[in-house]
């Protein structure tokens, strides 16, 4: 829900997931992608996963506003085409900088790039916190989003 709501709230219309597991975040997003008129891409590399997500994308007549992409994040992101203003991720947590950095330069001003587990997974992710943390491109805040994980997400804004 915390998703859907990042995603209304900033009028996003064009996003990107890398992660898609079962699809319960990208059905989330998808409804506020769908207010909002824009399109969802959720990236997974396994087939089952993404049968799945495809399967609960239907069921929740979502597909218009959500394309659930099969293959390797660090081969589809650079392949897409045009800008994004909405990127979601939570795959390997030691490939978060390489994901950010396949959409970067598609990635528009005003964009929220939200990572997730950053307080669990912190250290296999250091390289993507302190790049957001210490480019005068981005504002960062690290948010609790479950206490009982004890673990939290990443809310970036890109300025420029």
């Amino acid at each position: 829900r915390f998703l859907r709501i990042l995603v209304a709230s900033a009028g996003s219309k064009r996003g990107i997931e890398v992660g898609s597991a079962s699809g319960f975040g990208a059905v989330n997003m998808g409804m506020a992608f769908e207010r909002n008129g824009g399109k969802l891409i959720t990236v997974d590399i396994d087939a089952r996963m993404v049968a799945l997500t495809r399967e609960h994308i239907q069921k929740m007549g979502l597909e218009k506003s959500v394309e659930a992409v099969e293959g390797d994040a660090l081969k589809v992101l650079p392949a897409l085409e045009g800008e994004f203003d909405f990127i979601f991720i939570d795959a390997l947590k030691q490939d978060y900088l390489k994901y950010y950095k396949a959409v970067e330069a598609k990635m528009k001003p005003g964009s929220l790039i939200v990572a997730d587990n950053v307080i669990q997974s912190a250290d296999d992710m250091q390289d993507f916190l302190s790049y957001m943390e210490k480019s005068p491109d981005y504002d960062m805040q690290i948010v609790r989003s479950s206490m009982d994980k004890n673990d939290g997400m990443a809310v970036i804004y890109k300025l420029k």
